[in-house]
């Protein structure tokens, strides 16, 4: 087998297991002497969906973190290795493609229920949007990144911690060009873009938690020639 068979195939079943929003988030690598990050392309950079995964987390009754996520996204990036604070993203997200693997959808159609009010309410708010505001370096690879999001209509500043992971300029089994990839964090009140329905007393958890852990993985591309 060929090394390029072998490149795709491994590009196949990573596409596979991977699972923002939104997100996605600005690189935040400090261009220095010598830094490889530096011999990185500026320019923009758009969403390899095939390495890209969108995932949210949420206390269950106090008993564990519900974990899901969203299969349709897609984000851009102008990426400036040379000044971090002036890159930007943009992510939009598909309101009715959550995932919850829920064992028996035949029986109950739990997707179909958080699509709905007064859930996600994708029928009349289809979309969901990151657009960044900020990004303020926290380390030489990491930064925070402070963007707009809007959910269910309403806009609210969210935050997420982001890692640079590496890159290439180019590689000989990689068509696609330059490539960076990066790993984000952070959280939102759920309450805060109209979602209160279940949230726990205070003083116990019985319910679904408030807070919202949204957890990105995610590799940009450029194409050689920057088209």
């Amino acid at each position: 087998m060929s090394m390029t068979v072998l490149y795709h195939a491994s590009r196949r079943l990573r596409g596979a297991a991977a699972a923002i929003l939104l997100s996605v988030a600005a690189g935040p690598a400090l261009a220095q002497a010598g830094d490889p990050v530096a011999e990185l392309p500026a320019g923009t950079y758009g969403l390899d969906r095939a390495h890209a995964s969108l995932i949210f987390r949420v206390d269950h009754l106090g008993f564990s973190h519900f974990t899901a996520r969203f299969t349709r996204f897609d984000a851009t990036l102008d990426f400036d290795p040379a000044d971090p604070t002036a890159m930007q993203v943009s992510a939009t997200v598909d309101a009715a493609s959550i995932e919850t693997d829920y064992p028996d959808p035949a029986s109950y159609d739990f997707n179909a229920d958080l699509r709905g009010a007064p859930w996600l309410d994708a029928a009349q708010h289809p979309q969901m949007t990151f657009v960044s505001t900020a990004v303020v370096p926290t380390g030489a690879l990491s930064a925070d990144v402070t963007g707009d999001l809007t959910l269910r209509g309403v806009t609210r500043p969210v935050t997420l911690a982001v890692t640079f992971n590496g890159g290439y300029a180019g590689h000989p089994l990689d068509p696609s060009g330059s490539r960076i990839g990066f790993s984000a964090r952070g959280t939102l009140m759920r309450a805060d873009f109209g979602m209160g329905f279940g949230i726990p007393e205070p003083g116990t958890t019985m319910g679904v938690g408030n807070a919202v852990e949204v957890i990105v993985e995610a590799e940009f591309t450029r194409p050689k020639d920057g088209g």
